[in-house]
C-alpha cells in the first residue's frame, strides 16, 4: 500500500541525510559525516569551562560590590554620629553663658525651689541632657588635667593627692567630648 511516487526513504528522495523527512525526526547520520568537532561533548568542556570562569568572575565582582555597599553603609552611619556629635558640642558652647548664669544664679539663691524661673532652668538643663550633656566638676574629687584646669594652686598637709579644693566653674560635657574643662582651684599634698 504503499504509492510508488513517494520516497520511502531519504535516498529514494535525493534528500541530504541532514533533512527530515518525517516530520522533524532527525535523519540518520553515519560515522564518515562526525567530525570530531561535531562530536557530542568536544565543545562543550571548552564552553563550560568559559561559562563557570564567567560565573566566577561575576560571583566577584557582586560580593565585591556588596562588601563596599556594606562599608559604604557603615561610614555613612558614623560619619552621622559624629556630626551629631559635634552639633550637640556647638549647641552647647554656644549655651555655655547661659548655663554659668544658672548656675551663679542657684549659688546665690535665686533659683528657689517652685518660682517659674526655677522651672524653666529645670526644663532646660533637662532638654540638653537629653542630647548627652551634663555638668561636672565637685569639690573634693581627684584633680584630673584632662578634665579640670586649675586656675589656682595651694598646698595642705590634709590631702594626700592632688585634690579640687574648689569649684569656680562647673565643667560640661556632651557625650564624650569635653566642651569646657572645669575651672578649679587645687589642693597638693606637702612634701
Amino acid at each position: 500500500m504503499t504509492d510508488p511516487d513517494i520516497p520511502t526513504t531519504p535516498e529514494d528522495a535525493n534528500v541530504p541525510p541532514s533533512d527530515s523527512t518525517d516530520g522533524g525526526a532527525p535523519a540518520p547520520v553515519s560515522p564518515e559525516t562526525v567530525s570530531d568537532d561535531d562530536a557530542p561533548g568536544a565543545g562543550d568542556t571548552d564552553e563550560a569551562t568559559a561559562l563557570r570562569a564567567q560565573l566566577a568572575e561575576r560571583t566577584d565582582d557582586l560580593q565585591r560590590l556588596q562588601a563596599e555597599y556594606v562599608n559604604y553603609r557603615k561610614r555613612v552611619d558614623r560619619d552621622r554620629l559624629v556630626a551629631r556629635d559635634l552639633t550637640v558640642v556647638a549647641f552647647v558652647e554656644a549655651f555655655l553663658p547661659v548655663l554659668d548664669d544658672l548656675d551663679s544664679a542657684r549659688t546665690h539663691g535665686e533659683l528657689a525651689e517652685g518660682t517659674p524661673f526655677a522651672a524653666i532652668a529645670e526644663k532646660f538643663e533637662g532638654v540638653l541632657t537629653k542630647f548627652g550633656w551634663e555638668r561636672y566638676g565637685a569639690k573634693g574629687e581627684p584633680f584630673d588635667p584632662n578634665v579640670h584646669e586649675a586656675l589656682l594652686h595651694s598646698h595642705s598637709p590634709d590631702v594626700t593627692e592632688t585634690t579640687v579644693s574648689e569649684v569656680l566653674q562647673a565643667g560640661h560635657r556632651a557625650g564624650e567630648r569635653i566642651v569646657r574643662a572645669a575651672r578649679v582651684a587645687v589642693v597638693d599634698p606637702e612634701e
